[in-house]
């Protein structure tokens, strides 16, 4: 793939619709803001934030699940729950 010229960049920029941030990206930049002690906000912190959904998918050998979903039972919580406890734990 080839680099684009200084021109066709900006006839390709020129092609995308400019929208006003909606409330959650007021609020994700305004904590992004509120972390940073600089005036700007970091683009690589705005990317890092919005790669983060809050959801994983890890594999694990049927005995390590089983034994997960049995304590999380015998603590009277959900699996999701029991696994946030331990992977927060220190």
């Amino acid at each position: 793939m080839r680099n684009l010229t200084a021109e066709e960049l900006e006839d390709k920029l020129a092609t995308i619709l400019e929208v006003e941030p909606d409330e959650w990206d007021r609020t994700l930049l305004a904590e992004i803001d509120a972390e940073t002690d600089i005036g700007a906000v970091p683009l690589d912190a705005v990317v890092a934030r919005r790669e983060c959904s809050g959801r994983i998918s890890v594999r694990l050998p049927k005995t390590l699940h089983y034994a997960l979903l049995e304590d999380a039972k015998a603590n009277g919580v959900s699996l999701n729950q029991y696994v946030m406890y331990k992977l927060a734990k220190p």
